[in-house]
């Protein structure tokens, strides 16, 4: 297969695309850089964009370190979107598997694989999902009994699904929470139907998946084949 044709389904690009990641020399093969679309190349050899191996056509997933002041979308007329944080081909295929506020930091998931998002998103699935939470008042004695319990949220009918609640600090009011849902702006709410208001908030875990402590604020990687297939 040529090597155009090559990138044209490992990334999803155009002719014309892949031909400029040539000419720019952002292509090895097997160790060498390659600026020739005609070369040939096939199952053996060893393709890299920017230190990534490429295969043939397949799914994308990332996990981000999202930063502080960040928006999930694609768009947003106030803030940034964590989109500008990804150097990657085919930006407007990509999207989040479950967004965080735009102050709150830690892991989100990112993939053009719809199906894959929504098992991750969907209610019916209830995938779990933890957070460190620093709260302006004291931690109260009956938090994780009423976390267990569900919490009444206002304008909502029913109560949360049962959560479970870890103290981590009382002297800093720090703590961890694990929810199965995804409701707006959840553990705010449910901490303010305490009497309590969140102060911080980072999200490190999405199912089995843990964000990556090498990883630094503003930074991703793509997800190992065990990761992805956790959903």
């Amino acid at each position: 297969m040529r090597l155009d044709k090559f990138l044209c389904d490992s990334l999803g690009v155009t002719r014309k695309e892949a031909n400029q990641l040539i000419k720019r020399k952002e292509i090895s093969v097997d160790g060498a850089m390659r600026n020739v679309a005609s070369i040939q190349v096939n199952d053996t050899s060893k393709v890299e964009w920017k230190e990534r191996q490429l295969t043939i056509s397949g799914p994308r997933y990332i996990m981000l370190f999202k930063p502080d002041g960040y928006v999930c979308s694609h768009e947003d007329a106030t803030n940034p979107t964590a989109f500008v944080l990804l150097d990657e081909i085919k930006m407007d295929k990509l999207h989040f598997a479950g967004r965080l506020d735009v102050d709150t930091t830690g892991l989100v998931l990112i993939t053009d694989d719809g199906k894959w998002s929504h098992r991750i998103t969907s209610p019916k699935h209830n995938c779990s999902k933890r957070y460190r939470v620093w709260l302006a008042e004291p931690i109260q004695d009956d938090y994780i009994e009423k976390f267990e319990q569900g919490i009444q949220l206002n304008n909502e009918k029913d109560l949360t699904l049962p959560a479970t609640l870890e103290i981590i600090d009382r002297e800093e009011n720090e703590v961890l929470l694990t929810i199965q849902e995804g409701k707006y702006h959840q553990v705010k709410r449910m901490f303010a139907a305490l009497g309590n208001k969140v102060e911080g908030l980072h999200r490190d875990t999405i199912g089995s998946i843990r964000l990556d402590e090498t990883l630094e604020p503003g930074q991703y990687r793509y997800l190992t084949a065990e990761e992805a297939a956790t959903f």
